[in-house]
């Protein structure tokens, strides 16, 4: 068996915690469901342990490590916070942390019932982020580029994901679906297109949380209660964040956010908009791999998904 496919158990969490942290192997020890190259386990009520999982390397871990205590005291939402390193052993040869847990439900097991006070909740989440990094911030990897470098990954996306629902009904006219499919096509195309065209980002490298999807935000009384998985973080382009406007957000609450954030000129929200183009496809293809059992699918991202595309079709 190598590395990568070590079974974690809650008896494999208790004893690590007894060899590194037996101060803390006393608490109850709870699977939580979901995550790919981390996995969380609750333990007690406040705290939660990240395991290094399918994540080739810790460097994600290793970048929260380092910057959520320099972030969270000036964010306004809870967001994980280490609190405890965990080493590499015999018993599990990678890295694992120990952080504060965020209560509430992820996104993608909930719903946004207060909109407008979600929109404004996330635009000032943003607006305490997105301030000047240091120097020596992360960097984006597989992401943070203008859309204009992303062009591959949006043609990959679109090829693979099927865009018309009536396309999968046995009793749908093929040729009503394919036109179907086909003009949404073009207008994912036409929005990615405009995003290509917008300037580049001009202003200071800002943080950047990098991965705002439906799983890595958790909600409560309706509305956003705390931000999560901070490993994709870097200094950049604040577009990458900006897309949350359609891909997290009710419709119609899109301008809300834009107003309430108030820094954001009209190019940076045609890059957000494409990139949000983007985000929706990679969560349709997850919700397609879901419905075909591949690695790592999850079918209930494809409604989540398509419902975000709408948003941003519709520019609401």
């Amino acid at each position: 068996m190598t590395d990568t496919e070590i079974e974690i158990t809650a008896d494999l969490v208790r004893d690590l915690l007894r060899e590194q942290h037996p101060d803390l192997a006393g608490l109850a020890v709870r699977e939580v469901v979901g995550g790919w190259g981390n996995q969380m386990w609750r333990l007690g009520d406040e705290l939660a342990v990240r395991m290094q999982r399918m994540d080739p390397t810790p460097e994600l871990q290793f970048k929260e490590r380092r910057w959520l205590p320099v972030l969270a005291p000036r964010l306004p939402l809870p967001v994980p916070t280490p609190v405890r390193f965990g080493e590499p052993s015999e018993r599990f040869p990678k890295h694992w942390t120990v952080m504060t847990w965020v209560p509430g439900e992820p996104l993608d097991h909930g719903s946004i019932s207060r909109g407008d006070h979600a929109a404004d909740t996330l635009a000032e989440f943003l607006r305490a982020l997105h301030v000047e990094a240091p120097a020596d911030a992360p960097v984006a990897t597989d992401r943070g580029a203008h859309p204009k470098d992303c062009t591959d990954g949006f043609e990959n996306f679109l090829q693979a994901v099927t865009l018309d629902d009536s396309a999968a009904d046995a009793d749908a006219d093929a040729d009503t679906a394919t036109d179907t499919a086909t003009g949404i096509a073009a207008a994912v195309r036409a929005v990615w297109d405009d995003a290509v065209a917008a300037r580049p980002w001009e202003g200071p490298r800002v943080w950047v949380h990098g991965d705002l999807h439906p799983a890595n935000v958790v909600v409560a009384d309706g509305t956003l209660a705390g931000i999560v998985d901070f490993g994709d973080m870097f200094a950049g382009d604040p577009a990458w964040d900006l897309a949350a406007a359609w891909v997290l957000l009710p419709a119609g609450t899109a301008a809300r956010f834009f107003d309430t954030y108030a820094r954001a000129d009209e190019a940076t929200i045609r890059r957000a908009r494409g990139l949000a183009a983007v985000k929706s496809l990679f969560l349709m293809l997850m919700g397609q791999n879901g419905d075909r059992n591949l690695p790592g699918g999850k079918p209930h991202w494809g409604p989540a998904g398509r419902a975000a595309l709408e948003r941003v079709l519709q520019g609401v």
